[in-house]
């Protein structure tokens, strides 16, 4: 890995993928902390916890709209690196670049056609 460019393209890759995996993450968190707050509420448990809990579901849903703001940016970013290094299409990081990219596609916020 000699180029550069390749390098780059690993780099880019590896950030795709890791915040598209954070953002999944921070879903799945949400819906275990409404879980976890809904037993709370059916045993009746203190308000104080509930209060605290309820901070740790605000904390992790203000999260969502940061990742996926950067994962949008990320995702962009190396859409234009491949673009402009058609020429590296031989090599295995751009193969996985582009499958990098098709996979995070579903973390990615719908584009609103009119």
């Amino acid at each position: 890995m000699s180029d550069p460019r390749l390098r780059q393209l690993t780099i880019k890759t590896g950030v795709v993928k890791r915040l598209s995996k954070e953002k999944t993450v921070y879903e799945k968190e949400v819906v275990t902390q409404q879980n976890r707050i809904e037993k709370l509420k059916a045993t009746g448990s203190d308000d104080h916890v509930l209060r605290k809990q309820d901070e740790v579901l605000q904390e992790s849903m203000m999260m969502i709209p940061d990742c996926q703001r950067r994962l949008a940016k990320a995702h962009e970013e190396l859409s234009e690196m491949l673009k402009n290094e058609e020429e590296l299409k031989e090599t295995e990081q751009y193969q996985t670049a582009l499958q990098v990219l098709e996979e995070a596609k579903v973390n990615l916020p719908q584009k609103i056609t009119a």
